[in-house]
């Protein structure tokens, strides 16, 4: 049968057809022995022989988990770190390779999914595909109403970049403090997008958690804890719910 090896990439385990686009232009992948970095190339799952940093690989013939994560702030999400940071995979031990689904910021908090998917990774994670994502925001001073109405409405970040409207609640205002705390959902998945909202009507995040992906929240779930994933949480977060 014949596919793309990003796809192959992500049915071993590797990462995400996304990752393993960059895993092949960075030149990391060969095939019967020779490096290929041009992406759309497509192998014979019977006779090709794929390897990754050297070593054979071959598609998982496990079955699909996945598990929703409340991660801590001091963890990255990648699979392994040049810096040698602690990871998200550092906090999940299972006898299966996973995978992020998204990312979260080193200083953000909150749920996230892992599984061992390469097709719910590809589809959760396309532009189209449009899940809601709850963050709950801390920030210096008093947020005003009409600081609410632009994030709501969208506002400039990276260049020119509109943001798409995203629901905005003010959860509390702590005058001792000189702190706001507010919900933010957005359906975009720009790099700390939410920070650069924030930033963008003059209020500094001071701590982020992103509470709810879709439906899904981590209410019950302790900082640095995780569990499965019940069969209709997966199938809504493929749904878009």
């Amino acid at each position: 049968m014949e596919i793309r090896l990003q796809k192959y990439l992500a049915d071993c385990g590797i990462a995400s057809r996304r990752k393993s686009e960059e895993l092949i232009s960075q030149g990391r992948v060969s095939v019967n022995g020779r490096i290929v970095t041009e992406l759309g190339t497509k192998i014979d799952t019977e006779k090709d022989e794929v390897k990754y940093l050297g070593k054979l690989i071959k598609p998982q013939n496990t079955e699909k988990i996945y598990i929703l994560l409340n991660k801590p702030i001091g963890y990255v999400t990648t699979i392994t770190d040049q810096f040698d940071r602690p990871t998200v995979l550092d906090l999940v031990k299972v006898d299966k390779r996973i995978v992020p689904v998204g990312r979260l910021d080193m200083y953000t908090s909150g749920a996230m999914v892992l599984t061992n998917d390469g097709d719910f990774v590809y589809k959760v994670t396309h532009p189209k595909h449009e899940i809601d994502k709850t963050y709950t925001v801390t920030l210096i001073g008093k947020i005003t109403n009409e600081e609410v109405n632009k994030l709501s409405s969208g506002v400039e970040i990276d260049d020119g970049y509109i943001t798409k409207p995203a629901k905005v609640k003010i959860l509390k205002i702590d005058e001792e403090k000189n702190q706001s705390r507010i919900a933010i959902t957005i359906h975009e998945g720009k790099n700390r997008q939410v920070r650069k909202m924030c930033n963008s009507v003059g209020r500094k995040v001071i701590a982020l958690h992103r509470s709810k992906i879709g439906n899904i929240d981590v209410k019950d779930l302790r900082l640095g804890e995780w569990r499965y994933l019940k069969p209709n949480e997966v199938e809504n977060l493929l749904l878009g719910k």
